[in-house]
């Protein structure tokens, strides 16, 4: 079985929400939450393809020093295994705004359960409301 290799990222804004993208029509698991992020390119880290897709997909930059290490995802699917480092993100420039089509929602750490993920995404909240 393929092992996939995605870096995913809570960014947490101000208040402590933190930001989830919904699936996009077309896409496998349409319609599901979750955080932001992408596969890692053959050659890159974890942390330049986050710094990377943030920019494509939601027009804003980040750093490598702003990126901090939360926890992990092992799942594996039908037709392939996933391994995806979540990050934290409470510092970027530029305003958030979909590049992709995608619905974006700020949501609070407590409300995080109340919207559909793919499965790889649901055993990292509780470290992640631990750590909000």
């Amino acid at each position: 079985m393929k092992t996939v290799l995605v870096a995913a990222v809570a960014l947490i804004d101000p208040d402590g929400r933190v930001l989830l993208a919904q699936r996009p029509e077309g896409k496998s698991m349409a319609g599901l939450w979750e955080f932001p992020g992408g596969k890692v390119e053959p050659g890159e880290t974890p942390e330049a393809a986050l710094i990377r897709e943030l920019q494509e997909e939601l027009g804003i930059d980040t750093w490598s020093s702003c990126l901090a290490p939360l926890s992990f995802a092992s799942h594996s699917y039908d037709d392939f295994h996933l391994l995806m480092p979540l990050y934290a993100c409470r510092k970027w420039s530029g305003v958030v705004h979909p590049q992709e089509g995608q619905k974006l929602k700020w949501v609070h750490g407590r409300e995080l359960r109340d919207y559909p993920m793919p499965p790889a995404d649901i055993p990292l909240l509780p470290m992640l409301q631990m750590w909000l």
